[in-house]
């Protein structure tokens, strides 16, 4: 009863948000930028609310910490080198191996928990939601491919993957920075940042073709192990 009472106060204080967003401020740039950062926020805290609601077992929670702390050691150790880190693509075999919940919470995780060394602020609920996002389709890409994915396809996923969280974050860049909100400086904002998004593509790229061979399979066996399976015994067998 608790928990749906906090979930109904989130959404009401984000539609609150909202609407001063649309009546303080008379620069409509300005409302986007407050409004999309609420209603980020509204989304990362009813999943956090969902997650924190669901049968998740100690186990499952531990995987998820130590990925996520993999992840963000990662990030940390390649902070020299502009957008050529391991990542995404540690996000991305986390969800590819333990589903989209998983994917999502360790690409969320990794997000905010890294930012205490590289700094908080309004981009970080939209690094939340591009890692989570990436860790969450690669849970359902895992769901078709299982464990028969090459690296190459791995490859191929981080490299789409690469591009897409630069313009997520560029969305954000855009809604926040830049004045006119048109289509042009739109354009504009994503071609300034091509090479970063081509680097953070690459080493995607050259992460999963490095690592896949030696760390899927790792990953796999611990799944296994935190598979509970349930038999049913029948009548006869147990007269047996």
């Amino acid at each position: 009863m608790i928990r749906r009472v906090l979930s109904w106060l989130i959404v009401l204080v984000a539609l609150g948000g909202i609407y001063l967003a649309y009546t303080l401020w008379p620069d409509e740039d300005l409302n986007w930028a407050v409004a999309s950062l609420v209603l980020l926020l509204l989304g990362l805290g009813l999943f956090y609310l969902r997650y924190e609601r669901s049968r998740v077992s100690s186990k499952e929670i531990a995987v998820i910490a130590s990925l996520a702390a993999f992840a963000i050691v990662g990030r940390i150790i390649f902070a020299p080198f502009p957008n050529f880190k391991p990542t995404t693509y540690l996000v991305i075999l986390a969800g590819y191996v333990f589903g989209p919940r998983a994917g999502f919470m360790v690409g969320a995780t990794a997000a905010v928990a890294s930012n205490v060394y590289f700094g908080q602020g309004a981009w970080t609920p939209w690094q939340m939601l591009a890692w989570g996002l990436a860790g969450a389709s690669a849970g359902l890409f895992g769901r078709l491919r299982g464990e028969k994915v090459t690296p190459y396809e791995l490859a191929a996923f981080g490299m789409v993957w690469g591009f897409l969280f630069g313009w997520i974050m560029n969305l954000w860049t855009w809604l926040s920075t830049v004045y006119p909100l048109t289509f042009e400086t739109w354009l504009l904002t994503n071609t300034t940042s091509l090479l970063f998004d081509i680097s953070h593509a690459a080493a995607n790229v050259i992460f999963a073709l490095l690592l896949t061979r030696r760390f899927l399979p790792i990953l796999w066996r611990f799944r296994k192990k935190l598979t509970i399976t349930t038999l049913e015994v029948l009548p006869h067998e147990k007269s047996n």
